[in-house]
């Protein structure tokens, strides 16, 4: 499975950027999708996920109001939508999908399972 992320770059604070991940899943639709980031010497952190079927949401509470996880199965590609970006959100943004079908968006907000990973995208938000 190959991920491939891509939309990052340098936006003001108060602009918008959307990031997409396009995914080699011949089964995309059945699999949820989510975005997670990582700060200069901080750990990688949640940032939302998405269903498989789209219906289902969740995002970290610092995002919320400002971020968007739409996704198009028949392009096989998942979203990130930012606006209100703020320079805290500046991180490298990777996307990830479950290696097992079975696991939810709801599990992808706290952690659990394994994950298929792309190589992340720089987001910098300047103030």
């Amino acid at each position: 499975v190959q991920l491939q992320a891509s939309g990052g770059g340098l936006v003001q604070a108060g602009g918008s950027l959307r990031l997409s991940c396009a995914a080699s899943l011949r089964t995309f639709s059945r699999y949820a999708m989510g975005w997670f980031r990582q700060a200069p010497g901080k750990e990688r952190e949640f940032v939302a996920a998405i269903s498989a079927g789209g219906g289902t949401s969740y995002y970290t509470d610092s995002v919320k109001g400002r971020f968007a996880i739409p996704r198009d199965n028949a392009k096989n590609t998942a979203y990130l939508q930012m606006n209100s970006l703020k320079p805290e959100d500046t991180a490298v943004y990777y996307c990830a999908t479950p290696r097992n079908s079975g696991t939810t968006s709801q599990d992808m907000s706290v952690g659990r399972g394994m994950y298929y990973w792309g190589k992340g995208t720089q987001v910098t938000v300047s103030s």
